[in-house]
């Protein structure tokens, strides 16, 4: 897995400290949710379509870490790409914070392989964190986790399906070879009407049952 030379910082909530990530990994979690049945008839149902199953459920995608970015500006090069909102796990110098990010995809790409769809965009992130004191403790059941494209809502749903994010950080610690500071894109919900929209304009939102909100906002240019 990559690392970068590129910093990202972020503001931890509720105080004036800010944490600088200079070198880290960036890895997105795929096939999260809690139900394997449900799982494994996604997995199936792809398969039907000619997608490979993955090795491995959950499935740890390596992507690029600078393409991970707090900018609100964020350049894609398909013109078929779409975002979702995740819980996202970081850790820096040993200690866990949540933020969110958009696991923005190239989808026309993922329709091939879905790993090197993960690596065809950039990964957008907000700027501002939350401090975790302990994975074990942290319950985001009752998270609502939502997003929006042009002004259109687009995902609504609380994270209870998802795997806990204690679980999730210690498979990826199991199954790679991390060491020191990552950022992990922890799943995501359905799509409301399951259809992908091709938007500009996404905004992501986590409200936390105890009242925190985490939010963000960004516009992707389109190429060719």
């Amino acid at each position: 897995m990559s690392t970068t030379t590129t910093t990202l910082e972020f503001q931890v909530h509720g105080t004036q400290e800010r944490i600088v990530l200079d070198r880290f990994t960036a890895v997105v979690a795929g096939y999260t949710g809690r139900n394997e049945k449900a799982v494994q008839h996604h997995i199936d149902e792809l398969a039907a379509i000619g997608i490979a199953p993955p090795p491995a459920v959950p499935m740890f995608y390596p992507v690029d870490a600078d393409g991970a970015t707090a900018a609100a500006d964020v350049p894609v090069r398909g013109s078929r790409t779409s975002g979702e909102i995740e819980p996202l796990y970081i850790r820096h110098r040993g200690r866990y914070y949540l933020g969110i990010a958009s696991d923005h995809t190239d989808r026309e790409v993922e329709a091939v392989d879905i790993g090197d769809s993960k690596k065809a965009c950039p990964k957008p992130v907000g700027s501002t964190v939350i401090p975790v004191d302990s994975l074990e403790d942290l319950d985001l059941d009752g998270a609502r986790a939502r997003a929006w494209v042009d002004g259109q809502l687009y995902q609504d749903g609380t994270l209870d399906g998802l795997r806990t994010p204690l679980n999730v950080v210690e498979l990826l610690q199991e199954r790679t070879e991390i060491i020191g500071d990552f950022v992990c894109l922890g799943g995501t919900i359905p799509v409301i009407g399951g259809n992908f929209i091709y938007g500009t304009e996404w905004r992501i939102r986590l409200d936390l049952a105890g009242g925190t909100t985490l939010e963000h906002t960004y516009t992707v240019t389109k190429g060719n």
